[in-house]
């Protein structure tokens, strides 16, 4: 259920016209009379009402609904083989257009409102936007540490938050040697710039390394790519290397083995070793690159 203290307000649309008087012998013959409705608003406390019942997700155009009155989402009606999920009458023919319309006349502010954002939106479209929204708060990676913040904020706390920093330049190859048991290595672009989390997953086949940004999706925020390369300790012959043209962003780090975006690294490769001796070169998009250091 959404948080009752999002008090909606603005159900009914406003509308104003004008009445010109006719000409009459009177001095104020061409006087304009200016007539405007009242706008009328309610407060909706129980946002969950505008959510499909069989997926609790928002309402979106089309919502159909049974002979019986029950609603539900397109989607749903196309899971449910058009059967209703209360009464097992036909649904996904009929249209509940006032639904529909009530549901888009609900505006909500961005979840990150009270973060700075002003953003206002239909109910259920400040959903898509929070995945983009700048103000979305981002979490330190140091363990033990519960800080979140705006991603600038971040950045500076964790200079300040972590004893033991290792950065990187974009554009030049830099060391990237982290214990397996670690799981995770934290790179800085200068004093207070954007962090890449490396994180490793130990599993029994080998272990997975990604490489992810700590940001919000927001375009031109922390926009890189990456390529990682390991060697075994057995010689050069035994080489991989691995990376994306965009660098995945991410606000908060997660220890759940990845299923993409990773480089898998055999234990026959790690021949008994503990550790990951890599190297990273991390280029900024859509910038002008720093020669690099070869």
């Amino acid at each position: 259920m959404r948080n009752a203290e999002q008090v909606i307000t603005g159900g009914a649309s406003s509308s104003s016209y004008s009445v010109f008087g006719e000409e009459t012998d009177t001095e104020a013959g061409d006087d304009e009379v200016t007539v405007t409705e009242e706008v009328r608003s309610g407060t909706l406390f129980e946002l969950d009402l505008l959510d499909c019942p069989v997926c609790c997700h928002a309402l979106t155009r089309p919502v159909f609904q049974c002979d019986n009155g029950h609603i539900a989402c397109s989607s749903c009606c196309t899971n449910l083989r058009s059967k209703c999920p209360s009464c097992t009458l036909p649904i996904g023919v009929y249209r509940n257009r006032m639904m529909e319309r009530v549901v888009e006349a609900v505006i909500v502010p961005c979840p990150n409102a009270k973060h700075g954002c002003t953003e206002m939106f239909s109910y259920g479209k400040e959903l898509v936007h929070e995945k983009e929204c700048s103000f979305a708060l981002c979490y330190c990676p140091r363990r033990g540490c519960n800080y979140a913040g705006l991603c600038k904020d971040l950045y500076r706390h964790y200079y300040n938050c972590s004893s033991a920093r290792e950065y990187f330049r974009c554009g030049y190859n830099v060391q990237a040697w982290m214990h397996i048991r670690d799981k995770i290595l934290v790179l800085q672009e200068g004093r207070e710039g954007p962090l890449v989390a490396i994180q490793c997953f130990e599993e029994e086949q080998g272990v997975y390394v990604t490489v992810n940004c700590i940001a919000p999706c927001v375009p031109g925020v922390s926009e890189f790519s990456f390529q990682l390369s390991y060697s075994s300790y057995g010689g050069a012959d035994k080489t991989m290397s691995f990376g994306l043209g965009e660098m995945n962003r991410i606000q908060k780090v997660c220890f759940q083995t990845p299923d993409k975006d990773f480089m898998f690294v055999p234990h026959y490769f790690l021949a008994g070793r503990t550790s990951l001796k890599m190297n990273i070169c991390v280029r900024r998009r859509g910038g002008e690159e720093e020669e690099e250091n070869t």
